[in-house]
């Protein structure tokens, strides 16, 4: 599964790695929020490192659907619902900041983007009520948003919020800019080398798969901090969300804006110019990582929706992003907890990342660099409401439910040697391992027990590989992804190959072979 956006790029040419070199700051993660941050710090006359397990823009920022907009679902009326005006307008105006710095960065650099009003929609009489909603917040906020009846959809809708004037962008030519940018500015950009550990006082030593580093300040950008002080795992749901690019048939084109549902499951539209013709690109469908009993279906039925509005429509990409939403709705950046002053972070964009990352950029290279930015304050010295509260409760209590449910039946089944010492450490999940099943067909994974572990085997491409089935991060039981053949831990969303490499989230090591916890 591959996004539009990465599908035929060349080799990404890393810097090399050189141990035991010290700089002024070394950004961990090559997606929009650690790329800017780094560029406005190389601009300060810093000595900056980026390091990425993979290749820049690898994970959700080569995966989005890559709006930069401020209308944001519903979302505007979601944090007026928990918040103070003021920190409403902090949000806004962080977001707004976000978007015109990005926008004007592509202006001075010749990127091509495309303007788009940006619309969210209902299909339902009873879903209206919360687009005026969102119109009240919007306004209040000082963003031009209408009430329309009508948002040039090819589908009856009951109203929408729309937003003129926003943006949409081909997120990797981006990513390419930022890059040759940091480059010429002196800065370093490796790929392939992860982030392992951050010790010691100023200067830190940064502890990757290739060695160690030091550093006076670290950034963590990695999607969902790798570092877990903090404990921003326990703060934030992964989300995985399907996309699609489609051509359509001759008569047919798509809608002149970008959309979003207001129902679920989501249904978010745009269009993407490709070889003199007009994608259309969809988006939406999605779940919390790991727990549903197929990805594929999700895929499916937003493939099926798609063709129901634009039959014979035929496509070219599909593929999944993953994002991580804050129990309490407002993203998180700045410095980290118990990081000594010297470590930052920024997590939390809840989808709407073209903005947010951009944001949390600026937020954090002001923190660096001694500026102030009067609505990251604002945004820093947020209380969380009781709802919020409840939120983290009840998501933490659902995991702790898997623990007790997972492990506490292993060892009811007299797996006690393994599965009493990792509940005691405050591990797993979903239902027991089954008996030791067959090898799988093609393209299917299992989890099963082996003696006292519980085994992760699957067969892709011909060839079947059995792994521990426990996640590297805190114990979670992965879970087989039918629609990408990869393994996914349903507790914070790490995810691995077939083969175990890590793929993204929290761990930061691949799952063990053969079984060997």
């Amino acid at each position: 599964m591959t996004s539009l956006w990465l599908d035929r790029r060349a080799a990404f040419t890393s810097d090399p790695f050189e141990p035991d070199t010290r700089y002024d700051t070394v950004v961990a993660g090559a997606g929009l929020t650690g790329l800017v941050t780094a560029l406005l710090l190389a601009r300060s006359g810093q000595k900056v490192l980026v390091l990425e397990a993979r290749f820049p823009g690898a994970v959700t920022t080569g995966n989005t659907t890559a709006k930069v907009t401020l209308l944001q679902g519903t979302f505007l009326s979601q944090l007026a619902r928990q918040y103070s005006q003021k920190q409403v307008q902090a949000y806004v105006d962080g977001n707004r900041e976000g978007q015109a710095w990005l926008l004007r960065y592509l202006d001075d650099h010749a990127v091509p983007y495309q303007r788009r009003d940006a619309y969210t929609y209902a299909t339902t009489p009873e879903a209206t009520e919360k687009l005026r909603e969102e119109v009240s917040a919007g306004t209040t906020a000082g963003l031009d948003m209408e009430y329309v009846r009508d948002a040039g959809l090819p589908f009856a809708v009951h109203g929408a919020v729309r937003l003129p004037d926003q943006a949409q962008i081909h997120p990797m030519e981006v990513v390419d800019t930022l890059v040759a940018d940091i480059r010429g500015r002196g800065g370093t950009v490796v790929s392939g080398v992860r982030l392992r550990d951050v010790t010691g006082d100023r200067p830190s030593a940064v502890k990757t798969t290739r060695g160690s580093v030091r550093a006076d300040r670290v950034v963590i950008a990695t999607g969902i901090p790798v570092l877990d002080r903090g404990l921003y795992f326990a703060k934030l749901k992964p989300s995985r969300s399907y996309a699609a690019a489609l051509e359509l048939q001759e008569g047919q084109a798509p809608p002149p804006g970008m959309y979003i549902s207001v129902e679920q499951p989501t249904h978010s539209l745009r269009d993407y110019e490709h070889n003199g013709r007009r994608l259309l690109l969809v988006g939406g469908h999605g779940h919390h990582v790991g727990r549903t009993t197929s990805e594929r279906a999700h895929l499916n039925g937003l493939l099926d929706w798609t063709r129901q509005h634009y039959p014979g429509a035929v496509t070219t990409h599909a593929w999944s992003a993953q994002d991580y939403m804050a129990t309490n709705l407002m993203p998180f950046f700045g410095k980290m907890p118990r990081g000594k002053g010297h470590i930052y972070f920024g997590t939390g964009y809840n989808k709407w990342g073209m903005t947010n990352a951009v944001a949390a950029a600026v937020g954090i290279s002001a923190d660096i660099l001694g500026g102030h930015v009067p609505w990251a304050d604002t945004i820093h010295h947020r209380v969380t409401s009781p709802s919020g509260a409840f939120s983290a409760v009840a998501l933490n209590a659902g995991v702790a439910a898997k623990m007790a449910s997972g492990w506490g039946q292993l060892a009811a089944e007299g797996l006690k040697t393994e599965g009493t010492k990792a509940l005691k450490r405050g591990k797993d999940q979903t239902p027991a391992p089954a008996p030791a099943p067959v090898i799988p067909a093609e393209g299917e994974g299992k989890v099963y027990r082996e003696g006292t572990r519980p085994v992760a085997v699957s067969t892709v491409d011909g060839t079947t590989c059995k792994l521990s089935a426990v996640c590297t991060h805190l114990g979670g039981v992965v879970h087989w992804n039918d629609s990408e053949r990869t393994w996914d831990c349903p507790l914070h969303g790490s995810r691995f190959t077939n083969e175990g490499k890590l793929l993204e989230g929290p761990a930061t090591k691949d799952l063990p072979r053969d079984g060997k916890a």
